[in-house]
């Protein structure tokens, strides 16, 4: 697997358009999110260079509930009045915060990280969970990782629509 994993590098826009269609071709025919959500986050982790956290959180109609992720250990539940994935869900707009250190309630699963994104992931009027992302690096993720990685998290809606 690991050979097929295209890892970014370069130009952003066409590296996202592949991890894109790597993405397409793990889901295809497939319409569980768990396992869906489980590929998907071990491809972005292994494509991108200083992540040290990617998975999901589902919202199971109160708060977040941690799902597959890559990574360190994670924190189990997260209320929407919290956090950045808090925020993204409770708003529905994507995070991206470079230092989350800035974040008065900012919830530290990982001591090691600096910067994350957070993406909603919604069906029509539904909240699905959140698509969440960290670094050890600050300000690691730009406006191309967030158009890419919001991208990868519509693939994963749509897989189970």
């Amino acid at each position: 697997m690991s050979s097929d994993v295209p890892t970014l590098a370069g130009n952003p826009s066409a590296q996202y358009t592949e991890l894109a269609d790597a993405a397409r071709a793990l889901v295809a025919g497939e319409t569980d999110l768990v396992a869906n959500a489980a590929n998907l986050s071990a491809l972005v982790y292994h494509a991108l260079p200083q992540v040290n956290w990617v998975g999901f959180y589902f919202f199971d109609g109160t708060e977040l509930v941690v799902g597959p992720f890559q990574g360190q250990p994670a924190c189990v539940r997260i209320p929407l009045d919290r956090g950045v994935c808090g925020a993204a869900a409770r708003t529905r707009a994507t995070q991206r915060v470079a230092d989350v250190h800035a974040v008065p309630d900012h919830i530290a699963c990982d001591a090691a990280s600096r910067s994350e994104v957070v993406v909603p992931l919604v069906r029509g009027d539904e909240l699905i969970g959140v698509f969440d992302l960290d670094s050890p690096i600050t300000d690691r993720f730009f406006e191309s990782d967030q158009r890419g990685l919001e991208s990868i998290a519509q693939i994963l809606v749509e897989s189970i629509s």
